[in-house]
């Protein structure tokens, strides 16, 4: 498999990378301190009929949406990471060819390149179309 980033530009990625997990870790951590089981019993303690319960409901999931978006991305860092060790970064994971530079600037943990990613999510969207 050819490899078009030269090892000066994987490192930046990979420093790049690794700044972002940190940040993340931190923000996880941070949000979950948050919406403890504490923060939900506060929220709920103040609610006095059901359409505060509603509201309360509404913050703590999204609260938990929010930690959730969170943690996929640092999956998505980690796969980018690894493939960073084993010299794949920057290759399609379908097609086998280099992912433009500008496309990886500007998202670093894309496993495609724009026409493979095209075809995927049009993919996606006719099977879950289908699966209404």
């Amino acid at each position: 498999m050819p490899q078009h980033l030269s090892d000066e530009q994987l490192e930046k990625f990979r420093r790049r990378l690794q700044a972002r997990l940190a940040e993340l870790t931190r923000g996880v951590r941070e949000e979950v301190i948050r919406s403890d089981h504490h923060h939900f019993t506060d929220v709920a303690g103040e609610v006095h009929d059901s359409e505060e319960a509603s509201v309360a409901n509404l913050v703590i999931d999204m609260e938990l949406q929010t930690i959730d978006r969170h943690v996929h991305e640092i999956r998505e860092i980690e796969a980018a990471l690894i493939r960073i060790g084993s010299r794949e970064f920057g290759i399609c994971v379908d097609c086998e060819q280099p992912i433009a530079l500008a496309r990886l600037e500007a998202n670093p943990t894309t496993e495609r390149c724009i026409a493979c990613q095209s075809a995927y999510e049009k993919e996606q969207a006719l099977s879950r179309s289908s699966s209404l």
